[in-house]
């Protein structure tokens, strides 16, 4: 029952700030100079992370399906993860990618991973969760498609192999997604039933929605997105552009700035403001005299017996003269 899990030296979960996770997908183009634009482009969004998917198509399809050629032509070339690993912790951000196979674990294991992504296509397929899961790395688990006994037996499946550090993705796998397909609610259902960090991975258009699920206490963010819609693939359409996803980041922090504390009192700042009401003399008062109802009004500045005290401090003998307008403190008036 772990409500933080470490991600390199990133804490993720309650009370801390959410996880941004820039997932650049297919967007490279098969291009080695295009994903380093991506991952510069992340890096200057001021997100936590850029992600890549290591996707196979002989590994996901058979040659004579549909899929398989698409898939094919925007499959993430293995020889590059330890270059752009390299290239993006240059830039400050981490590199994650999501696997689809056990040869996609074992690369990234040589190039250090700080964590695995599982997309929601394989939440079910419990052999690479096992795999993937033994090598006690954080997982990223995506939810869409699943059902809470799905995503169950997926979480117990890692937790067998001695691995509890899983943050739950709520989403949905249609792209883009509707906003009443969405169902943000259904994070405080995955967050009750299993105690785990929950966040959001979002396919819907725009920049909306990432911060109302860190409103409602998503711990991590995951966002696709591309250097132009412009361009030919599968991704860019609904994918955000690089000054959209800098400012859906900047929208997150000043979020998570407004959420503050569970406390409700007045602020400090507010304090000197003092644009409160509180007991002033209405009258001169003589010393020793009886305090009347008459004799007190209530105004700004909050310097003096708050308001609310006005009948208790009828009745009351000042203790000294009081001159009219000043304010009415307890140590004026005897008991």
């Amino acid at each position: 029952m772990n409500l933080k899990i470490k991600v390199a030296n990133r804490l993720i979960g309650e009370e801390e700030p959410a996880f941004i996770i820039a997932e650049a997908g297919s967007n490279h183009n098969g291009k080695l100079s295009q994903a380093k634009e991506l991952i510069d482009a992340a890096s200057r969004g001021g997100v936590d992370a850029v992600k890549f998917q290591l996707f196979k198509a002989e590994f996901l399809y058979a040659p004579q399906h549909p899929a398989f050629s698409i898939v094919k032509e925007n499959e993430f070339p293995r020889d590059w993860l330890a270059e752009l690993t390299t290239y993006a912790n240059k830039k400050g951000i981490l590199f994650l990618a999501s696997v689809f196979d056990r040869e996609a674990v074992d690369l990234l294991m040589k190039t250090d991973t700080p964590a695995f992504k599982i997309a929601s296509s394989d939440t079910v397929n419990l052999p690479l969760l096992r795999y993937a899961a033994s090598k006690k790395k954080p997982i990223f688990l995506s939810t869409a498609m699943c059902n809470l006994a799905d995503i169950y037996e997926a979480i117990e499946v890692i937790r067998n192999e001695g691995n509890e550090q899983i943050v739950l993705m709520q989403c949905s796998a249609l792209y883009p997604t509707e906003p009443s397909q969405v169902h943000l609610r259904a994070m405080d259902a995955l967050k009750g039933a299993f105690r785990r960090p929950v966040g959001f991975s979002d396919h819907s258009l725009g920049i909306l929605l990432p911060p109302v699920a860190v409103a409602r206490g998503a711990c991590a963010i995951e966002k696709h997105f591309t250097l132009s819609r412009k361009m030919k693939g599968p991704d860019h359409s609904y994918a955000i552009e690089p000054d959209e996803l800098k400012l859906m980041a900047q929208n997150i922090r000043t979020v998570e700035q407004s959420l503050g504390s569970l406390e409700k009192v007045m602020l400090p700042e507010e304090k000197k403001l003092a644009r409160r009401e509180s007991l002033f003399a209405r009258q001169d008062i003589g010393q020793n005299k009886e305090i009347t109802a008459e004799m007190i009004e209530v105004k700004r500045p909050a310097t003096g017996v708050e308001a609310r005290f006005f009948l208790a401090f009828v009745g009351r003998k000042a203790k000294r003269a009081i001159k009219k307008g000043d304010p009415l403190l307890w140590q004026d008036a005897e008991a």
